[in-house]
C-alpha cells in the first residue's frame, strides 16, 4: 500500500488532515522516508529516519495521532509543543486528535522544523556504547 492508498482508505473528514501532516513531515524533515507498515496492531504511515522510526501518522476509530519520538526524548519540546497545540491530547511521544483545527499547519511545520535536526538513530546508537 502506498502512502496515497492509505490516507485515501481513510474516512474522507479526515483525508485533508491527514494529508496535510503527511506533506508537512515530509517538506519539513528531510532525514525521513515515508512507508506503511504495523505498529501497534494497526497499519500507519511511518516516517523513517536509516530504518528507524521518528514520526508515525494513524487514524483509529476515535481519533487521528501524530507519533512523534523527539518529542518523548524531549521534554522542552514537549512541553513547547502541549502550549502550542490546547487542542489536541498529548502523551508521551504521541499527540492524539479528533479535528483538523486541533492540528494549524504552522505549529505542525514548527514542530516538525524544530524536530528535525534531532537524529533517533544517533541518539540510539549513542546509548548503546554509553551502555558498553
Amino acid at each position: 500500500m502506498t502512502v496515497s492508498e492509505y490516507i485515501s482508505s481513510m474516512p474522507i473528514d479526515r483525508q485533508a488532515c491527514l494529508s496535510m501532516l503527511h506533506e508537512t513531515i515530509v517538506a519539513h524533515d528531510p532525514t525521513v522516508i515515508p512507508v506503511i507498515k504495523p505498529m501497534m496492531g494497526k497499519e500507519m504511515i511511518l516516517y523513517e529516519e536509516r530504518s528507524y522510526m521518528k514520526y508515525g501518522l494513524a487514524s483509529t476509530k476515535n481519533y487521528m495521532s501524530l507519533h512523534c519520538m523527539p518529542i518523548y526524548m524531549n521534554q522542552p519540546l514537549h512541553a513547547k509543543y502541549v502550549k502550542l497545540l490546547p487542542a489536541a491530547r498529548f502523551q508521551k511521544g504521541c499527540i492524539n486528535f479528533s479535528a483538523a483545527d486541533a492540528m494549524p499547519p504552522a505549529i505542525i511545520a514548527a514542530l516538525i522544523a524544530d524536530c528535525s535536526s534531532i537524529s533517533i538513530p544517533s541518539m540510539l546508537e549513542n546509548r548503546k556504547r554509553n551502555k558498553k
